[in-house]
């Protein structure tokens, strides 16, 4: 009794919680739970602009609904969501809430949906850069998402022209961002450096762009007033929604049950009707009907674990003569100095890795960082950390961080050449292969 009365209060907070364009109406969770199609599209328009936003893409409502599914599916599939039934959901939005209702609760556990959503949409009054020199796992979903690829994906073989125009495209982009932060690093330089000395908190010593707009425009105080009270009242109602959050998954329980019940039904329902012949010759015997579900079941585990030994036994041998096969191949064409030389490569950097990893009183940067301009006077005047009077602030120099960064792209680079390498000896094993083909490195 206690659950259901609180239900409404999380579900509300987690309503609040959400950034203003997509607040979730309570009734939209309510209905998809059995999974009516009235909340499908709302449910789709939702995932829609959380994830646009969590990805930082712009969106606008009036996008047509198959590009919000075709994006929401593709989202989803790269943060690793393994459920192969909301893959085949219609691209008309007629149904499926309720599989869009536990996608969007598997955002909410595993993503961290609303603490990325308060992060990304916070009011910003400083100036500030993000920095990481952390080792990112390139894929989030590292296991099985290819055997769940949405079928809007790559498929079969594409042209190699086509990959390298995207190359270039990227290439093209990269720079293009790249002169452009150069270019903002320049303007806030000089920002920084004509309002040093005039801010009050001695630690900073100059205006961000923020402060200064409000000096020359004051009347834009009411503006950022208005977003400061609505991130507040956006981290009260997260604050709530964590007090109540047991509450809501207790709920998500029942719906999984309510799921795994329908799901037995379809099960009994689709099974064949020759069965049914059986069961009415059994009538003339009492103890005939027990017996023969039993032989049925058996029957039917019995062809199913049949099915699945083949299917294993195929997998494994094929793996295990291509294992081989590889293995021969390599140990042809490989001799033992090559050998020594790959293994001289990777343990020099595994030994620069580990250096790196266990060097004293360095720890991984990543997050937000607030740029402070900081001149050589005013360095060896107050510190770097702030004034005399404050604590030291626990800060990050410019070339600490461009060391860092650097150290990282030259390990990079090695294990990009190493890479190359093995590509280029298997290329060559192909090559030897095809008869009357000559291949001409670039």
């Amino acid at each position: 009794m206690r659950r259901s009365r609180a239900l409404p209060g999380a579900v509300g907070a987690l309503c609040r919680a959400l950034p203003l364009r997509s607040r979730l109406v309570p009734d939209v969770l309510r209905r998809a739970r059995f999974d009516r199609p009235q909340a499908t599209l709302d449910f789709w328009r939702l995932l829609y602009a959380l994830l646009k936003q969590t990805h930082g893409g712009e969106w606008t409502e009036s996008d047509a609904i198959d590009t919000q599914i075709r994006f929401v599916k593709s989202a989803l599939w790269y943060h690793g969501y393994g459920r192969p039934e909301l893959y085949q959901l219609p691209s008309d939005g007629s149904a499926g809430s309720r599989e869009l209702l536990l996608a969007f609760s598997w955002l909410l556990h595993r993503v961290n949906l609303l603490e990325r959503l308060l992060a990304r949409n916070r009011v910003k009054t400083g100036d500030e850069t993000s920095v990481c020199t952390c080792e990112d796992d390139l894929s989030p979903s590292g296991k099985d998402t290819t055997e769940i690829a949405p079928e809007y994906g790559l498929e079969g073989r594409v042209d190699v022209r086509y990959l390298q125009w995207l190359n270039g495209k990227l290439r093209f982009q990269w720079r293009s961002l790249h002169a452009q932060h150069q270019e903002h690093c320049k303007l806030l330089h000089k920002i920084h450096l004509f309002t040093s000395g005039s801010h009050t908190d001695q630690a900073l010593g100059h205006f961000s762009v923020t402060e200064t707009d409000l000096i020359r425009h004051p009347e834009n105080y009411n503006q950022l007033l208005q977003h400061l009270e609505l991130e507040t009242m956006q981290l009260e109602a997260f604050l709530e929604w964590k007090q109540l959050e047991a509450v809501y998954w207790q709920w998500m329980e029942t719906v999984l049950d309510n799921m795994a019940e329908e799901g037995s039904v379809c099960t009994v329902q689709d099974t064949p009707v020759q069965t049914s012949k059986l069961q009415e010759g059994a009538t003339c015997c009492p103890w005939a009907e027990s017996m023969t579900a039993q032989i049925d079941r058996l029957s039917g585990e019995m062809t199913a674990l049949h099915s699945q030994l083949h299917q294993l036994v195929a997998r494994r041998r094929s793996a295990w003569c291509q294992k081989v096969k590889t293995r021969e191949e390599e140990l042809q064409k490989e001799d033992f100095y090559s050998k020594l030389g790959k293994i001289e490569e990777s343990v020099e950097l595994k030994l620069l890795d580990l250096v790196n990893h266990g060097a004293p009183n360095r720890n991984k940067m990543h997050g937000s960082c607030r740029l402070v301009f900081r001149s050589k006077h005013s360095a060896s005047k107050t510190g770097f950390g702030g004034s005399v009077s404050k604590e030291p602030v626990p800060v990050v120099s410019a070339p600490e961080v461009i060391r860092e960064l650097r150290m990282r792209e030259a390990s990079l680079q090695r294990e990009l050449k190493q890479l190359q390498d093995e590509c280029k000896q298997r290329l060559d094993g192909i090559a030897e292969r095809l008869d009357g083909v000559i291949c001409v490195s670039p």
